[in-house]
């Protein structure tokens, strides 16, 4: 049950009836009230004003106060019903730290004014089991021998309850264990202790480490508990003595096995640890004198080693026994015998004699030349006396034999020095005895080195990016070739092969240093004149004779914004203001100018936008950012000044960017109203009803009373005689079109390109009239200088611009 249901169950049935009991000690005028720990704040006590028998509504008149005697004010008084409350949550464990006694008291003085009266009250404080025991160790070790009697006792920490009564500590448990058992011992102050017995004989061996856990568990309802870990070792005693895997072992020894080989290692085990585990091996008195001189045997590790030259002849069996003692005070050991079986074999060794040997040798030495000419001889006689030479399959080399036991040594394969620089060749020797005998004698035969590898570079091709407007001298890139061969043969040296692009040497723009291949620029680059150089760079070395190799390189002279854009339209002397007139009837999104800029650098540095940088009125101007396009956001209204002033302002995409401006006057012009506003264009007048159509009604109208023949003759004479329209097809230079007589029909050619017209020959110096010609007929439209007078022509050709000569 939590401690929340401990204090809702105590309040709601035990606290009316038991402990909230008030009783009037009238000898020493004390009122006792008993509460449980860890009431809720502002949870109520007891009427105290009906237990003294005071009016709850003078306690504010006459200045009711609870004041604490000794402690910190936990309770207070409600002047309003005359009920002690909690005024703070009371842990008894806190109030009452000291367990000496089981009773906790809160003492308190009630005073009250008009008259002056003073009651003393004691509250007691009873314990609720809202604390779990706990060990002031969470873990617990503790060594064993493991040679401890049965039932002997080892001393445990015990737990610690901060309740008491019947929620205090009341037992302990200790988890399921075939070797322990706990026993409890009670103090006088009440108190419980854990004692550990040993209740059966521990083995080391069997397990070396016995973990346990300890329970408290206190009479608290429901009950509480805490744990600890018993973490017990085992602690070592000399109880096992040494012991080999085998009593008897059996080994086959060749005669003449090298001094110091290994016949056996004797392998003994104790179960033990530490001292007790540690073993020394040593011949036993039952092993002969000759034994022990021709065998070693390490006392440490147990290898029984040669240690005299064994013959078959002379003795072919030899038996020993091998002792193994712990290092325990006191020592227990273990035996096994040891038989060891000697082989007859090919004792006599072939031997090998370098007779003759050149080195060293050129690495372009021809094949079949000899180089060192080797014998071989044995001592045996029969098979082990026959003998073969070899030397190792992956060499550039063969033998030879040239007469009786003498060989030849031979290049098989081209040498490279520089893929193997020596080899170390290893002649072996080998018997045809059973079991061969074999020996082998090694001799270096060294390569000098001769001109045979062309300087290589790590790439075929190298493209090296130059940022425009270097500094004179500066270091472009390292191009270093590598060349295998040694000393002189490796030396090398770089120059630039000599090539002219217009007229001007590659020497004189670019410098290689001829030690290090070090690759500089002679000149400041410009991208806008240079954009990239193409030559070639050799390295060569110092052999006879010399070899050499050259490497393309490719040089890109990267751009920098370093050119600011020019405005070429409109066209304008330098600092001089643009002047363009517009008729103020022009219509929403007219075109009124076209600003051009160009900028030398290239890619993004050449990448232009605008932007109105001033601008009269800017709800009437709009300006494409991307094509320069000046176009009208409206029409002009009378309240709209005449002379408006655009500042445009040409700015590249560049790092920083480069601008320019250019200011446009533009002045709106009355005069040109009515003639720019009548310039409606003239629908294209399409007759539905024209001849071609005419011959198709009659055709049709002919099928029903012709034969075929009659039909197919129709057709013949309709291909053979076919009627245009009479609509004009529209030109590209057309400023007016003709429409037809549907209101529907589609604008040939439109306002834009006339007005794109009109200022194009106005920049000129020309005025440029539009005027409407009769019903019918087309425009002819005439450009004169402004002195001069606009002509109206009018007619059935095309429209065109006329310009006087």
């Amino acid at each position: 049950m939590a401690r929340h249901d401990i204090q809702s169950f105590w309040l709601r049935y035990v606290s009316p009836f038991m402990l909230l009991v008030a009783t009037m000690d009238m000898a020493s005028a004390v009122t006792h009230y008993s509460i449980p720990e860890e009431m809720e704040e502002h949870a109520v006590v007891a009427s105290l004003a009906s237990d003294l028998g005071l009016d709850v509504r003078s306690l504010y008149k006459r200045k009711m106060r609870i004041d604490a005697v000794a402690n910190k004010k936990y309770i207070d008084i409600n002047k309003d019903t005359g009920e002690l409350f909690i005024l703070e949550k009371i842990d008894r464990e806190i109030l009452c730290p000291l367990r000496t006694t089981t009773s906790c008291y809160l003492k308190l003085d009630a005073a009250i004014e008009d008259p002056i009266r003073m009651f003393n009250i004691e509250v007691e404080i009873l314990d609720i089991n809202d604390n779990a025991p706990h060990f002031r160790r969470e873990t617990m070790h503790l060594d064993i021998s493991e040679s401890s009697p049965m039932g002997e006792r080892f001393s445990l920490n015990n737990a610690v309850d901060p309740d008491v009564g019947v929620n205090s500590l009341k037992d302990y448990h200790l988890s399921s264990s075939e070797h322990f058992a706990i026993e409890i011992q009670t103090g006088r102050d009440g108190s419980k202790f854990a004692d550990l017995i040993l209740k059966k004989t521990l083995d080391r061996e069997a397990q070396a480490v016995h973990r346990l856990v300890l329970t408290a568990v206190d009479g608290g309802v429901p009950a509480r508990s805490g744990t600890a870990n018993i973490v017990v070792r085992v602690l070592d005693v000399n109880d096992n003595a040494p012991s080999f895997d085998k009593e008897n072992y059996k080994i086959e020894l060749m005669e003449n096995s090298p001094i110091g080989s290994l016949v056996i290692k004797m392998n003994a085990t104790d179960r033990d640890e530490g001292s007790n585990s540690e073993i020394m091996y040593s011949y036993s008195l039952y092993t002969s004198e000759k034994t022990q001189n021709m065998f070693s045997l390490n006392p440490d590790s147990g290898e029984v080693r040669v240690k005299e030259m064994i013959n078959y002849e002379d003795f072919k069996i030899y038996d020993m026994e091998i002792i193994a003692t712990d290092k325990s005070p006191n020592p227990l050991s273990g035996l096994c015998k040891v038989t060891i079986l000697v082989t007859d074999m090919n004792d006599n060794h072939p031997e090998i004699s370098i007779k003759s040997f050149q080195s060293p040798i050129k690495e372009n030495a021809p094949i079949d030349t000899v180089i060192a000419v080797i014998s071989v001889s044995d001592k045996d006689s029969g098979d082990n006396g026959f003998v073969d030479l070899t030397i190792p399959a992956s060499m550039p080399f063969k033998l030879r034999e040239s007469s009786d036991n003498y060989f030849e040594l031979l290049i098989s394969e081209p040498l490279d020095r520089e893929k193997v620089p020596e080899y170390d060749i290893t002649f072996t020797v080998t018997d045809r005895g059973s079991p061969p005998l074999s020996d082998n004698e090694t001799m270096t035969l060294e390569l000098l080195d001769v001109n045979d590898n062309v300087p290589q570079f790590p790439q075929s091709f190298y493209t090296i990016r130059v940022m425009e407007n270097n500094a004179p001298g500066a270091l472009l890139d390292s191009l270093t070739a590598y060349d295998p061969d040694l000393h002189e043969n490796q030396y090398l040296v770089y120059f630039i092969i000599e090539r002219e692009i217009a007229n001007t040497s590659m020497s004189m723009l670019f410098s290689i240093s001829p030690e290090n291949g070090k690759l500089y620029a002679l000149k400041t680059f410009d991208h806008e004149i240079e954009k990239e150089f193409l030559f070639h760079i050799e390295a060569r070395d110092s052999g006879v004779p010399p070899l050499s190799s050259n490497v393309t390189v490719h040089i890109i002279i990267v751009d920098q914004n370093d050119n600011t854009p020019v405005i070429v339209s409109p066209w304008r002397a330098h600092g001089s203001v643009v002047e363009e007139k517009i008729p103020r009837s022009t219509d929403k999104g007219s075109l009124v100018s076209k600003v051009i800029a160009i900028d030398g650098d290239s890619v993004l540095n050449s990448r232009i936008t605008y932007q109105f940088l001033q601008v009269t009125d800017a709800t009437l101007f709009s300006l494409d950012q991307y094509n320069g396009e000046i176009r009208t956001m409206r029409m002009f209204s009378y309240r709209d000044p005449r002379l408006q002033r655009l500042v445009v302002v040409a700015k590249d995409n560049g790092e920083p960017a480069l601008s320019a401006t250019v200011t446009i006057k533009l002045s709106t012009v009355e005069t040109a109203v009515k003639a720019y506003s009548d310039m409606t264009e003239v629908p294209l007048e399409y007759d539905i009803f024209s001849d071609l159509n005419l011959y198709l009604v009659i055709g049709l109208g002919s099928v029903s009373f012709l034969l075929l023949i009659t039909i197919l003759v129709t057709i013949v004479l309709k291909c053979q005689k076919p009627k245009s329209s009479k609509a004009a097809p529209p030109c590209r230079n057309s400023v007016v079109s003709e429409r037809n007589s549907f209101a529907d029909s589609t604008l040939v050619s439109n306002d834009a390109y006339w007005y794109s017209m009109f200022l194009a020959e106005t920049r000129k110096g020309k005025l440029v009239v539009r005027q409407p010609a009769p019903k019918g007929s087309r425009y002819i439209v005439s450009s004169l200088p402004r002195s001069t007078g606009l002509t109206e022509t009018s007619g059935s050709a095309p429209s065109t611009l006329q310009y006087p000569k």
